[in-house]
């Protein structure tokens, strides 16, 4: 028995390689620099040696470079701004360090960095690749309506069986979503960063209709779903902030995440993939498999944001919740660099900046949306250092 199964293992084997070589053999012929295969062979391992070599030296640098540049610029122009609106220092004290002062908005940070955290990681996971998730928005507000339509459909169930059936829910309608973007890519070769934020804005004035319409609770003119019963919410552990206990499991997932990206198999292929895509073809990764994979995990922890945020926060899913999420959520993963871990630090910075902006704005009557403008200051930054890095790396190639 083991003799035949080494015997098949084997035949396995040569199959695998005489199927790479069959491969790599038609794209040295198709290309008009490569004389003879073995040339081929060696320029093609050269050629994603040096692209690999140059692209981890340029993340390494970009990593560090764009997180402290981006929220460095965007805590100057804060501090700047209220000093100019207020014409006083007070305004920018207030912003450093007033929602350490109160409960409220100290559970408040702890309580949007975990959102950041849970849609942070599913941006993430597509970002290793080499790919992004513009629709993370929609997808979050999917998640967390079809979380409040099931927990209610569901009302006679044990509270844990109606937990798991939105977890299951919330988790696989936005993972179809993305997976629309995976079969425009592979059969119409169409740009994932462009039909991802394409489906998300169709599905959320859908959505919206919805809840305007039969899903909409009797709550005078508050647009939302009825409120989901007392036995499935998630208990808030810092009262009165909105921090739940739901948010203390989203570290753990983050630590998970970075586990699975940088000590496992199916981890580096990911990264392989997101470095060069002709090694990873000549590795023999399953190319399609990963692309589906990533995706469809992307939306479902977009998802997992919506149903945390229905389950833990809001206990309804009320039209909008989800605004600004998602870009934020992807603002923490540019500045993390893609790195699970790195991405609880860069959610609380993230979220002490927008929930003191907001905080701020509330307290001073700002005339205007200080959140959006220290957004548009960090993704620009996060923009100039990743365009800076790719010319550089072509320029090297």
């Amino acid at each position: 028995m083991r003799a035949a199964s080494g015997a098949r293992r084997s035949v396995r084997l040569q199959h695998g390689e005489a199927a790479r070589f069959i491969r790599f053999k038609r794209m040295c012929r198709a290309c008009p620099l490569v004389v003879g295969f073995s040339g081929g062979i060696m320029r093609l391992r050269l050629y994603a040696r040096r692209r690999e070599n140059n692209r981890r030296k340029r993340m390494k640098h970009t990593i560090r470079a764009t997180g402290a540049v981006s929220v460095t610029a965007g805590l100057l122009f804060t501090v700047i701004l209220l000093v100019a609106s207020s014409r006083t220092f007070a305004a920018a004290g207030d912003f450093l360090a007033g929602s350490f002062t109160s409960l409220y908005y100290f559970g408040a940070i702890l309580n949007t960095a975990s959102l950041f955290m849970a849609a942070g990681l599913g941006d993430a996971v597509l970002l290793t690749t080499g790919e992004f998730n513009l629709g993370g928005e929609g997808q979050i507000y999917a998640g967390g309506f079809i979380t409040a339509v099931v927990l209610s459909a569901t009302s006679t169930f044990p509270p844990v069986v109606s937990l798991i059936c939105a977890l299951a829910a919330a988790m696989a309608v936005p993972a179809c979503m993305t997976l629309v973007s995976g079969l425009l890519r592979q059969f119409k070769n169409a740009n994932i960063l462009l039909t991802t934020f394409l489906v998300s804005a169709a599905v959320i004035p859908f959505i919206d209709s919805l809840i305007a319409g039969p899903f909409r609770g009797s709550y005078g003119n508050l647009l939302a779903t009825s409120f989901i019963r007392e036995a499935v919410r998630f208990p808030h552990i810092l009262a009165p902030s909105p921090l739940s206990a739901a948010a203390c499991t989203l570290p753990l997932l983050c630590t998970a995440g970075w586990y699975f990206i940088y000590r496992t198999k199916q981890g580096k292929q990911l990264q392989i993939t997101g470095i060069s895509n002709e090694f990873a073809e000549y590795c023999g990764y399953p190319r399609t498999k990963i692309m589906y994979g990533t995706l469809a995990a992307s939306g479902a922890l977009h998802g997992i944001t919506g149903f945390i945020a229905v389950t833990g926060t809001y206990y309804t899913c009320h039209s909008g919740f989800y605004t600004g999420m998602g870009w934020d959520a992807l603002s923490c993963a540019l500045i993390a660099g893609s790195n699970p871990a790195a991405l609880i630090p860069s959610s609380l910075i993230l979220s002490w900046i927008f929930t003191s902006a907001d905080r701020v704005a509330l307290n001073y009557n700002s005339g205007f949306d200080i959140s959006s403008l220290i957004q548009g200051i960090m993704l620009s930054c996060i923009a100039i250092q990743y365009a800076g890095g790719e010319k550089h790396d072509r320029h090297h190639s």
